[in-house]
């Protein structure tokens, strides 16, 4: 691969301070130099440049779901709709995320396995996909489509969906087992209700104890972490017992949690972009939870707020997982949680760590070296028309989206070539 150069008025590394007037050079998808242009040396230093305003490390949205589902978003949508079809939708879905600029995701519950195999032989242009296959739950709770037969979600032979139903210690290794089987990348688990779940109470701890350290500990025997769905600080408190590696959502987190979190270095994805996208849209709630999401959402943000005081490591997530077109929670909108954050008292450089070298944390042991712009780290880059430190929304203009390269290779151009410059 041709070695390339690209300096930019605004170098943002994704950890440490930005530079002005920087240089990335990379190679063979690595990059090779990132710093200031004025050490460029030697050979570097001849390459003819492509000239942007500020490049950063491609983005990172650790909390989606690779669903293709449409219209309202429930248990049974997950569960009846037919595997070829969501895949075939989901293909447009990291599409879109790819020209959004983000090109690592972290697939919550949803076909990421297949996509991720078939980005990899090169069959289309798609972001790197981690992903947890299918969400494990209790019998009853947040991962159980609970308005049809109880057969059918429990059947362990069963192909497609999204869900897994897994109860005691046998039933919930059996399921880490299979999500292995079909190449996760990390393991979900939800240790609460959720809040499009129609039956259980998000605030409710979902999974005993011993099932919860089964479903870590025979994650970790396969150097994998454990990512926790949960709400209520029961759940928090379960997830963090059990050893979870992350908090999806954190809706309830105190004090006491956050501490123990900062203590033991786990990171939280809160995924606010789900919660503004239902405060304008209560029509998708389930019923009993209209009157009281408010107050919820009004408890997550101030969840967000006490996690980075505590200094809690954040990583940004949507929950995006719906193929629809131009609604609340379409894929391409991920960088709108960018200004949540903010408004949860994130530093614009905050926010952008969040997206960044944040990210692989959220996978332990398999993370990738990626999301900072460092010697021997994946060439994932992001060109901005813009500066995002003195507006954080640039990157959710998809006018400001100049280009993306994935392992070095240019992937998304929404301005015109330079004339004499390498793309």
């Amino acid at each position: 691969m041709t070695t390339q150069r690209i300096d930019a008025d605004l170098l943002i590394p994704g950890s440490g301070e930005p530079v002005v007037n920087g240089t990335v050079v990379h190679a063979d998808g690595r990059i090779r130099f990132a710093g200031p242009t004025a050490e460029l040396t030697g050979d570097d230093r001849a390459l003819t440049p492509t000239r942007v305003a500020t490049l950063l490390p491609g983005l990172w949205d650790c909390h989606v779901h690779f669903a293709g589902i449409r219209g309202r978003v429930n248990t049974e949508e997950l569960m009846l709709t037919p595997t070829a079809l969501a895949v075939a939708r989901s293909v447009k879905d990291a599409e879109a995320a790819l020209r959004a600029g983000f090109t690592s995701l972290r697939d919550m519950g949803g076909h990421g396995c297949a996509l991720a195999e078939a980005i990899r032989e090169g069959t289309f242009a798609g972001p790197n996909i981690y992903s947890a296959n299918q969400v494990i739950g209790q019998t009853g709770g947040h991962s159980d489509a609970h308005r049809l037969p109880h057969s059918w979600v429990t059947d362990p032979c069963r192909s497609g969906g999204t869900l897994r139903i897994a109860d005691g210690v046998d039933e919930c290794v059996r399921a880490v087992r299979l999500q292995l089987r079909a190449g996760a990348e990390v393991i979900k688990v939800c240790t609460s209700g959720g809040v499009l779940s129609e039956l259980d109470n998000p605030r409710h701890q979902q999974y005993r104890s011993d099932e919860l350290h089964a479903i870590v500990g025979e994650a970790a025997r396969a150097e994998r972490v454990v990512a926790a769905h949960c709400h209520g600080k029961a759940g928090i408190m379960a997830a963090i017992d059990a050893g979870c590696h992350t908090v999806e959502h954190g809706t309830e987190l105190d004090e006491e949690c956050a501490g123990l979190m900062a203590e033991r270095g786990m990171v939280l994805v809160p995924t606010r972009t789900i919660y503004e996208a239902l405060r304008g849209n209560a029509a998708a709630l389930p019923p009993t939870w209209r009157d009281r999401f408010e107050i919820m959402a009004e408890r997550h943000l101030q969840a967000i707020q006490l996690a980075h005081r505590t200094g809690v490591t954040i990583a940004l997530g949507t929950d995006l997982g719906t193929s629809d077109r131009g609604g609340p929670l379409s894929w391409g909108q991920h960088a709108s949680e960018f200004a949540h954050l903010s408004a949860a008292g994130l530093s614009p450089l905050a926010a952008i760590e969040a997206a960044t070298a944040n990210g692989p944390r959220t996978l332990g042991p398999r993370a990738p070296r990626s999301g900072e712009l460092a010697p021997g780290h994946d060439a994932d880059l992001l060109a901005v028309d813009a500066d995002p430190l003195a507006d954080i929304t640039a990157l959710a203009d998809p006018d400001r989206i100049a280009r993306v390269w994935k392992s070095g290779v240019l992937v998304h151009s929404g301005v015109p070539a330079d004339v004499g410059r390498n793309a």
